[in-house]
C-alpha cells in the first residue's frame, strides 16, 4: 500500500532531516544517464556480457578497498579499470572470442574478490549495500565524482561518436579503414566500467546491468536513429530512476530492485506497443 503521495515525496526531497533523499535521486539521474549512453553502444554491439563481466569485475576493487577502509567507489574504479584493460588487449586475439576472454577475466576477478571477503572482518553489512544498493549511502563526493565521471564519458561518446559507431557495427570494415580498433575497445570497456561504478551506491553491483542494458533495449525498440535511441534511453533510463526510487520510498521497497521493475515494465510496454516493433504495432501493419 502506497501511503505516501508523489507531492508528499517532492517536499521529502526538500526536507533537510532527509538530506540522503535528494543525493539518492541525483545520483540515480546522473548513472541513468550515463548508463544509457554507453548502454546503446553494449546494446548496438550486442555484448550485453561485458556488463554483467564489469560489474563482477568491480567487485574485488569494493572487498578490498573495504578491507584497506579506503574509498569503496575508487577500488572499484581501478579494478574495473583494470579488468577492462586486460579484456581490451586479449579480445584483440580473434582466436579467442572477445566473450570467453571476458568470461574468463570476471569470473577470476570475482573470486579474488569473494577471497578478500573471506579473509575480512565485518563485511557483510556494508558490502551488501553495494551488491544490492543503498538509499542512503551516497555522501556529496560520491555526487561529484558521479557528475565529473558523467560529463566526461558522455563528452567522450558524443565526440567519438561516428569511430564508435563504425566499429559497433563491422570491426573488420573499420580496420580497413584504419581506425583505432583497440583504443575504440577501449574507450567502451573504460566507459562501461565508469557506469557501473557510478550506479553501485544506489542501484547495487548485482542489478546494474539492468541500468545499462534496459533503457538502451527498450529506445532501440522506438527508434532507429543512434542519437535518438540515445536520448530516448536517457530519458526512459531518468523516468525509471525517478519512479522507482518514489516507489522505494513510498513502499519501503529495495531501491535497486525496484528500479530495475520500473524499467522492465517500460521496456514490456515499449515491445508490445511500439509503432514498428511491438508485437501489436507490427499486427496492426
Amino acid at each position: 500500500m502506497i501511503d505516501i503521495s508523489f507531492l508528499d515525496f517532492l517536499h521529502d526531497l526538500t526536507n533537510p532531516a532527509l538530506s540522503f533523499l535528494p543525493k539518492a535521486l541525483l545520483m540515480s539521474v546522473i548513472s541513468a544517464i550515463v548508463c544509457a549512453v554507453v548502454g546503446t553502444f553494449v546494446v548496438l554491439r550486442g555484448m550485453s556480457f561485458i556488463g554483467d563481466a564489469v560489474a563482477h569485475a568491480v567487485f574485488p576493487g569494493l572487498a578490498i578497498a573495504f578491507a584497506l577502509q579506503t574509498s569503496v567507489l575508487l577500488g572499484g574504479a581501478v579494478a574495473g579499470a583494470t579488468v577492462a584493460v586486460l579484456v581490451a588487449v586479449f579480445s584483440q586475439r580473434r582466436r579467442v572470442r572477445e566473450d570467453a576472454v571476458i568470461g574468463i577475466f570476471f569470473a577470476a576477478a570475482f573470486a579474488l574478490g569473494l577471497v578478500v571477503i573471506s579473509r575480512t572482518q565485518g563485511y557483510t553489512a556494508s558490502l551488501n549495500n553495494f551488491l544490492f544498493g543503498s538509499i542512503t549511502g551516497v555522501s556529496n563526493g560520491d555526487i561529484t565524482f558521479a557528475a565529473t565521471a558523467g560529463v566526461l564519458i558522455v563528452t567522450t561518446v558524443v565526440f567519438l561518436l561516428p569511430q564508435l559507431t563504425a566499429v559497433a557495427l563491422d570491426r573488420e570494415t573499420a580496420r580497413a579503414m584504419n581506425l583505432p580498433v583497440f583504443v575504440l575497445d577501449l574507450v567502451i570497456y573504460l566507459a562501461v566500467t565508469a557506469a557501473v561504478v557510478m550506479s553501485v551506491r544506489t542501484i547495487g553491483n548485482i542489478l546494474v546491468l539492468a541500468l545499462l542494458i534496459t533503457p538502451a533495449a527498450t529506445a532501440r525498440l522506438l527508434s532507429d536513429n543512434l542519437k535518438v535511441t540515445m536520448v530516448l534511453a536517457s530519458v526512459i533510463g531518468v523516468v525509471g530512476a525517478v519512479v522507482g526510487i518514489y516507489f522505494s520510498w513510498a513502499i519501503d521497497l529495495p531501491t535497486g530492485a525496484t528500479i530495475v521493475l520500473v524499467l522492465t515494465i517500460i521496456f514490456l510496454c515499449a515491445w508490445l506497443l511500439s509503432p514498428t516493433q511491438g508485437a501489436f504495432g507490427r499486427r496492426r501493419s
